[in-house]
């Protein structure tokens, strides 16, 4: 028997392709970045790249899963900012900083179940439900500490600070090990087991995943739960960069979460798309801002490109998606 070609096989992974097409752009992008600014390739360079991307590559996660079963998550911004500002609330208090760790993520997880249920359970629209608790936590993020930024959280909670952005391990800086550790888990999830297979299935036609005995609301509620503890981490990321609590933090990066899943080839329309790809998104977002920086651009511009770019993907998906779909249908009468 002829073995298969493992160069095809990879092509007949769903998704794959533009996985594949974005990966040579970001080769492009960092090349091209690195003529204008040799800076840009230095060692100092690429690990604080590595480090601003990581908390990108996390939400892109959370967001991802979600993307797949066809809904959205616009809480993830502010659930950034209620995991900073709760932690850093308990530990200016006094609280152990693993012990405040603890009692954050049991609050952004509530939130995420919150999300799953009204979703799936009360059949809320995804942006409507998300909308709704994306302004509860912020609230949430703004009385924490009785409307103000917090204190400096002090040098208790110093072990905290440096397990979650300035220790390093093996030479890389331990934000890194973070994100790595928890995408290798959530790949695993994802493409490994019944969870991630019942992922893709609501998210591919939700009345044949239910005719196939996919539980929708428990399938439905483990993905928000997903993007609601990777939000958690990363406001933990935020709380240890800055040494305090701030109640804006997290704004915008609802937004950013998207651009990195859909980027990546993440499909907005459900069922489609590979984390590996949403490991060059978040790269990708990371290069732009990192190099039209050192290009000398103002951030607007950067935010303009960015936001082009995510336009473009998501209109190319659509275009891809809905042209097979025109395709198959147009087969079918031609045959008749």
């Amino acid at each position: 028997m002829q073995k298969e070609n493992p160069v095809k096989r990879l092509f007949e992974i769903r998704g794959m392709g533009q996985v594949l097409t974005v990966t040579a752009g970001l080769i492009v992008l960092s090349i091209a970045f690195g003529i204008v600014n040799p800076v840009f390739f230095s060692s100092r360079n690429v690990g604080n790249l590595l480090r601003q991307i990581a908390p990108i590559l996390l939400i892109g996660i959370g967001q991802s899963y979600v993307l797949i079963t066809g809904n959205i998550d616009l809480s993830i911004g502010s659930l950034i900012g209620m995991s900073c500002m709760i932690s850093a609330t308990l530990m200016t208090k006094g609280v152990n900083p693993w012990a405040a760790v603890v009692i954050t993520l049991v609050c952004c997880l509530a939130i995420g179940a919150a999300n799953g249920l009204l979703v799936a359970l009360c059949k809320l629209p995804p942006f409507i439900a998300t909308l709704g608790t994306m302004t509860i936590a912020r609230g949430i993020a703004q009385i924490a500490n009785g409307n103000y930024n917090t204190d400096s959280i002090g040098e208790a909670a110093e072990g905290f600070r440096n397990f979650f952005y300035y220790g390093k391990t093996l030479g890389f800086y331990n934000t890194i090990w973070i994100a790595i550790v928890l995408w290798f888990a959530f790949n695993f999830i994802l493409t490994r087991t019944r969870t991630g297979r019942h992922i893709y299935a609501i998210g591919s036609n939700v009345e044949a995943a239910r005719l196939s005995g996919v539980n929708i609301v428990s399938t439905t509620l483990k993905a928000y739960l997903v993007s609601s503890f990777v939000s958690c981490v990363v406001g933990l990321i935020t709380c240890a960069t800055s040494g305090m609590g701030t109640m804006d933090s997290g704004n915008a990066y609802e937004l950013y979460a998207v651009a990195a899943s859909v980027i990546g080839g993440v499909s907005t329309l459900g069922g489609q798309g590979l984390l590996f790809g949403t490991v060059i998104g978040a790269s990708i977002w990371g290069v732009l801002q990192n190099g039209l920086q050192f290009a000398g651009a103002p951030v607007a511009i950067r935010n303009i490109v960015i936001g082009i770019i995510v336009i473009l993907s998501v209109l190319l998906d659509i275009i891809v998606r809905t042209g097979r779909h025109v395709g198959k249908k147009s087969a079918k009468n031609s045959a008749a």
